[in-house]
């Protein structure tokens, strides 16, 4: 089984022409055009009258957290909900009548993507600690991230209170970059099923992976967020990895020996890990560590007596907790994420994010690391 970028459900999916805009930024060449209306549009019916949407529930005067005290994950519109028959238009037609599609059927909301669940997950916790800590900015943060014109805006929004989604902060670029409105966000995830900006935005010290979606859906938990990691080039550096791929299994073992007590370096997720580990700590400041609605899983394929010190040693000396630590030598990954179920796997090899996704689990790749070296190289796709 090979995976590109959400294509199990969308199919291939060609990468956006751009053109260098005068500011630097990268910018679609329709997005050169002129400022479109209906008219220019030459809409052929008017959009449909909305139908099914959900009345949104803002009580005890909700406010939203300023972006430097929240953990604000960015989501592409794309991994966010299914637009497969959106892009095939915008391949087929261009993107004249994509536009003219969306006006059209701006009323009618997306189905939900492979990172609905994950964001339906963060909102839940936002709940809890709301409850807890009415007046803390503490929070989840969701920033919806599209390369669409703003005309598409609207059938976003509709899609978002269709489905009685909190969120109110978007970037819609128009075929630019939108790495370095992540960093004004302060983000600390940012998720698309663009492998290359995925790439751009590690480069940038932004937490970053692409997002796959499974053939099969394994239902996950409504009440508690669940996220696992791998270790090597996701949490820690890839500085063990290049052992291994260099010398081989035993030259990896005396390593991790001779290093124990010496600590691995951080790698692309452990910012993500540590967000994380603030907001349990909030729980269980309240006594609720064993009703805690976050939990987190390493889940790797090095030995526990051969090379788990280090990895745990390490966790410890970075005040970070993990719930759940599977040490597996080896063994496949996917039947155990099976039975956590976690809403988000993150991995930086692409044979265990298709053994993942294979068993049902919504994994996403971390471009990071020596491992990349022996990867097929990820095809790109437009994160719409």
């Amino acid at each position: 089984m090979s995976l590109d970028p959400v294509q199990v459900m969308s199919g291939q999916v060609k990468e956006l022409k751009v053109a260098p805009s005068s500011n630097g930024d990268n910018r679609a060449s329709w997005e050169e055009k002129e400022e479109f209306d209906q008219d220019h549009l030459g809409l052929t019916t008017k959009p449909k009258p909305v139908t099914g949407r959900r009345a949104r529930k803002v009580e005890g005067g909700m406010f939203f957290p300023k972006p430097e005290n929240a953990v604000t994950v960015a989501v592409s519109s794309r991994v966010m909900f299914r637009t497969e028959r959106e892009q095939k238009v915008f391949e087929q037609k261009g993107v004249e009548e994509y536009l003219r599609y969306q006006i059209e059927h701006e009323n009618e909301p997306f189905a939900p993507g492979p990172a609905f669940p994950f964001v339906k997950a963060l909102e839940t916790v936002n709940a809890r600690l709301r409850e807890l800590y009415p007046q803390s900015e503490e929070l989840f943060d969701i920033v919806l991230v599209t390369y669409n014109h703003a005309h598409v805006g609207i059938r976003l929004i509709n899609t978002i209170n269709h489905h009685n989604l909190f969120i109110e902060r978007f970037c819609m670029t128009g075929g630019s970059s939108p790495i370095g409105y992540l960093k004004a966000w302060h983000t600390n995830l940012y998720l698309s099923a663009d492998a290359d900006k995925v790439r751009e935005a590690l480069a940038e010290g932004i937490a970053a992976a692409t997002m796959f979606m499974p053939e099969k859906l394994t239902e996950v938990s409504e009440s508690q967020l669940r996220v696992a990691f791998d270790g090597d080039a996701v949490l820690f550096s890839d500085e063990s990895e290049r052992i291994f791929k260099a010398h081989g299994l035993d030259k990896f073992f005396e390593h991790e020996r001779d290093n124990e007590d010496t600590l691995l370096d951080h790698g692309p997720l452990k910012g993500f890990l540590e967000a994380l580990g603030k907001l349990q700590k909030k729980f269980y400041a309240k006594g609720q560590r064993l009703d805690c609605p976050i939990r987190t899983y390493l889940v790797t394929a090095r030995s526990a007596a051969s090379s788990g010190i280090r990895a745990l040693k390490t966790l410890r000396a970075w005040g970070l907790e993990i719930d759940e630590a599977l040490f597996l030598a080896g063994a496949p990954k996917g039947p155990m994420l099976e039975k956590i179920r976690p809403h988000i796997y993150f991995d930086d090899q692409m044979f265990h994010v298709e053994g993942a996704a294979e068993m049902g689990t919504v994994a996403a790749h971390v471009p990071y690391g020596i491992a990349q070296k022996h990867n097929p190289k990820q095809k790109s796709s437009v994160g719409k």
